[in-house]
């Protein structure tokens, strides 16, 4: 904030201490809009517990979607590691088609990938088994570390919505 005095007053000996006018000279930072949902007119519009919280809560109470060390200084295979991550995504979205509810996440912790979500059940149990032992492999194979899924189950999916806007 920047103060600037509009006027300075002499009136006999003593003079009357200038009026400020106060401005910001960076109004950008006060209208963050970006990551925020638009309310819509009948407040119909359904969001899940990541999507309802504003971007600045992002380190205390939304989870990243990809956790690793290779973003940070001298970290190693950034760029690879991002790519394997969106190959990872689209691989589990096509695998696993109009079933994940949620985000998909995936946590490294030294050799070992693990990915996380909420599906739904809408299949049989024993397809769900085999595709989960499809994916690990293939993904263990094609990435060449072990690959860990822990999926949850949820009847439908209303079940993830935690707020409508």
């Amino acid at each position: 904030m920047i103060l600037v005095p509009v006027c300075r007053i002499q009136t006999g000996n003593f003079s009357v201490a200038p009026q400020l006018r106060q401005f910001h000279a960076s109004a950008a930072c006060f209208k963050v809009q970006a990551g925020r949902y638009k309310i819509s007119q009948r407040r119909d519009k359904p969001l899940t517990y990541e999507m309802a919280n504003p971007p600045h809560y992002i380190a205390h109470r939304k989870s990243w979607n990809s956790w690793d060390t290779t973003s940070l200084q001298d970290g190693l295979r950034a760029a690879e590691t991002s790519l394997e991550d969106v190959f990872i995504r689209r691989f589990m979205t096509g695998t696993w088609h109009d079933l994940f509810c949620s985000e998909i996440i995936i946590k490294r912790q030294h050799n070992l990938i693990r990915i996380a979500g909420l599906v739904r059940q809408g299949i049989p149990p024993r397809k769900m088994y085999f595709l989960l032992g499809y994916s690990e492999e293939l993904l263990a194979s094609w990435l060449q570390c072990p690959v860990k899924l822990e999926l949850q189950t949820i009847e439908r999916k209303e079940a993830t919505i935690f707020k409508y806007i």
